[in-house]
C-alpha cells in the first residue's frame, strides 16, 4: 500500500522540512495549474514519469513552462529513448495515480526503481512547488529541502540542464 498524504508530512517534519500546502480542487494538467492555483509563490512544475526500452524508470522534473526536448532528453541521462510509463507502473513504483506525478513519490519507491532527473533551472526558484502525492493540493518547499528530501528516500537527484526545444526563429 502506498503511503499517504499525512506519511510524507510526517516524514517531512521528521527530516525538519518546513512546508506549506495549499488546498485546491483537484488539478490534472499544468494547464488546469495555472488557471487555478491563485497566488501561489514559487516555481511551479511538471513532472514526467518516463521510461527507456530497457524499462529504466526516470521522474523528469522541470519548471512547468520548460519547452524540454523530449526527442534528445535520452542523450541527456544516459538512457535509451523515452517514452511516457503506464499508470498502472506509475502506481506500481512511486504509489501515483496520472494527474499527481510529483517527486514527493519517491517516498514509495523503496527498492530504488526510479532515478529522479531535477533540471537546473528549476532550483532558481524559491520555494518550488508540487502535489503532495494528491493532485487536491500544491505544497511549497525550499528547493535545498526538496533535495533533502530525495536523499532520505534513498534518491540521489540528477541535477542537470536539460534540453530545450529550440524556438523557430523569424516565424511570428
Amino acid at each position: 500500500m502506498p503511503k499517504s498524504r499525512r506519511d510524507l508530512m510526517d516524514l517531512l517534519d521528521r527530516l525538519a522540512i518546513e512546508t506549506t500546502t495549499h488546498e485546491h480542487p483537484p488539478l490534472f494538467t499544468v494547464e488546469e495549474s495555472q488557471r487555478l492555483r491563485g497566488a501561489i509563490p514559487g516555481g511551479h512544475t511538471k513532472n514526467l514519469f518516463l521510461k527507456d526500452k530497457k524499462d529504466r524508470l526516470y521522474l523528469v522534473v522541470a519548471e512547468e513552462d520548460a519547452p524540454l526536448d523530449l526527442k534528445s532528453l535520452h542523450h541527456s541521462i544516459g538512457s535509451g529513448r523515452l517514452s511516457f510509463g503506464r499508470p498502472e507502473l506509475l502506481m506500481e513504483t512511486l504509489g501515483l495515480a496520472p494527474g499527481s506525478v510529483t517527486p514527493f513519490g519517491a517516498i514509495n519507491d523503496t527498492d530504488g526503481r526510479v532515478a529522479v532527473v531535477v533540471d537546473a533551472a528549476l532550483l532558481s526558484h524559491d520555494p518550488v512547488n508540487f502535489h503532495p502525492l494528491e493532485n487536491t493540493a500544491t505544497t511549497s518547499i525550499r528547493p535545498a529541502d526538496l533535495l533533502a528530501f530525495l536523499r532520505a528516500t534513498g534518491h540521489e537527484p540528477a541535477i542537470l540542464a536539460l534540453p530545450r526545444i529550440a524556438a523557430a526563429e523569424g516565424l511570428s
